[in-house]
């Protein structure tokens, strides 16, 4: 059985309108995720670590290559595809219920269907009792809740992830780490998922996949084998501690010879 999801050599070219500059954002990428599986993505700034995971949903075109779902070609969004953002963007008039029926009422899905399959999401994501509290009165770990339910609540095949913990203190970035381990292990839903923190990659992927600097290339791809389901203790174990610092290693390389170049520009 092939991958769920492939990208095959995928390459994109930017183009400044103001300047006319061509920039290189994506250099030949290709990567498989199996069905299921939970791949993240890491990567110096500016890698096109983000730019790649829009490709993958059908944002942005490529300039080269193909993107594939259980063998069809990707050209657009698509229902079998779910975005979850780094900001939750959550309609302040809504409360945590309707804003997580909205995708399925843009879909025409009749209402009380719509809010049943969310309320099945929000005691999923650990909101029960929040149903109509508005996005104000929620803290920043509560809206992102919010956000990945809205993502799961579509039913969609892959679900991918762009930094979705990025604005959150470090306490509860790690609570959420974990509550997004147990989610993905009661849906099994395929994920890609963008980050900047290696451990973070670390504790949820069963692969990292690190970029090089821009333009992005796959550099390598790293098997996770520390078995599942993870306490966040595992973080501190020696083996772990290991496989971070030579994933550090491997992005470090790439910043060193970056600014090198710049040096010598």
């Amino acid at each position: 059985m092939g991958p769920k999801l492939e990208a095959i050599n995928v390459s994109v070219w930017y183009e400044n309108p103001r300047t006319g500059v061509t920039t290189l954002a994506l250099d030949r990428c290709s990567v498989g995720v199996q069905s299921g599986e939970f791949l993240a993505i890491v990567g110096p700034s500016g890698c096109g670590k983000t730019t790649f995971l829009y490709c993958l949903d059908g944002l942005l075109p490529l300039t080269e290559g193909r993107i594939l779902v259980d063998g069809r070609p990707v050209v657009g969004p698509g229902r079998d595809r779910a975005v979850v953002f780094q900001s939750p963007s959550l309609l302040p008039w809504r409360t945590v219920l309707r804003n997580v029926t909205y995708g399925l009422e843009l879909q025409g899905t009749p209402l009380p269907e719509a809010i049943a399959r969310a309320r099945q999401m929000i005691s999923l994501v650990g909101l029960d009792g929040f149903e109509r509290y508005h996005p104000s009165e929620l803290s920043g770990g509560m809206q992102q809740r919010v956000n990945l339910a809205r993502a799961l609540v579509m039913d969609a095949e892959v679900i991918l992830l762009d930094e979705p913990f990025a604005a959150l203190d470090a306490q509860t970035r790690e609570f959420m780490q974990a509550e997004l381990m147990r989610i993905w292990q009661e849906t099994r839903r395929t994920a890609v998922f963008i980050t900047h923190q290696i451990n973070e990659a670390l504790y949820l992927a069963d692969r990292v996949v690190v970029y090089s600097a821009r333009p992005g290339r796959v550099k390598s791809i790293i098997p996770v084998d520390f078995p599942r389901p993870r306490a966040l203790r595992v973080k501190r174990t020696p083996e772990f501690l290991a496989l971070e610092d030579h994933i550090w290693g491997l992005i470090e390389e790439e910043v060193r010879t970056t600014l090198g170049s710049a040096a010598h520009a």
